[in-house]
């Protein structure tokens, strides 16, 4: 049992990883606080993974309830979940996410004047957006309530959110040693792992509606 709980955390784990995808944030990060201290970027990063670890643990916690409240079921939900995942996959691989999210965190600053960027673009939609709440939901779906099991995956939450702090961080620095070029050829493999996975839960989904 032990086992298989360790197993299903990584799966959780690797799967958030994936989707939030933290070593792209840095670019990002440093553009949306051109300009802000030291201090202010680190006050920044912390309010942003705060934000996105409540919204994540909040999908995990009550997203099932809210399914069933208004009657979806979960091999619906895999479905539509692993659509979804596909499309952002797809933007992946096709290098269009890190343009879009790179002009959305242009405009939020241009927009506000940088006050709010901890909550948007940062904590959403950048490491809570649809891709990693979906993810969330379909994780907390296959723990059917188990305590065990939810406390697992906001374990995993709280791991890959706490990579997102680093990499926010340190940011300056990895942006240096990853580079341009590495960034795109990583954000590439990432979305093909991606769209692998979308392509299971979408399996798995209609496995549970026609079998």
């Amino acid at each position: 049992m032990a086992a298989t709980n360790f197993g299903e955390l990584a799966t959780a784990f690797a799967t958030l990883l994936v989707v939030v995808e933290p070593l792209g944030l840095a670019p990002i990060f440093l553009a949306a606080t051109v300009g802000q201290s030291r201090a202010a970027r680190s006050g920044i990063a912390s309010r942003a993974c705060l934000y996105a670890f409540c919204i994540l643990t909040g999908a995990a916690l009550g997203g099932e309830a809210l399914l069933r409240a208004i009657g979806i079921t979960i091999p619906a939900f895999r479905i539509a979940g692993g659509l979804l995942l596909f499309a952002i996959a797809s933007e992946m691989v096709l290098g269009v996410r890190i343009g879009r999210d790179s002009d959305t965190a242009a405009k939020a600053v241009g927009e506000n004047g940088g006050q709010h960027i901890a909550a948007f673009p940062l904590a959403i939609p950048l490491m809570a957006g649809p891709g990693a709440i979906t993810a969330t939901l379909l994780i907390a779906g296959e723990a059917h309530g188990d305590p065990a099991r939810l406390v697992g995956l906001i374990g995993a939450i709280l791991a890959v959110i706490l990579i997102c702090w680093a990499v926010c961080r340190l940011a300056t620095r990895v942006e240096q040693l990853v580079g341009a070029s590495a960034s795109i050829v990583m954000e590439k493999l990432i979305g093909v792992l991606l769209a692998s996975l979308a392509v299971q839960y979408v399996m798995d989904g209609a496995r549970s509606i026609f079998v």
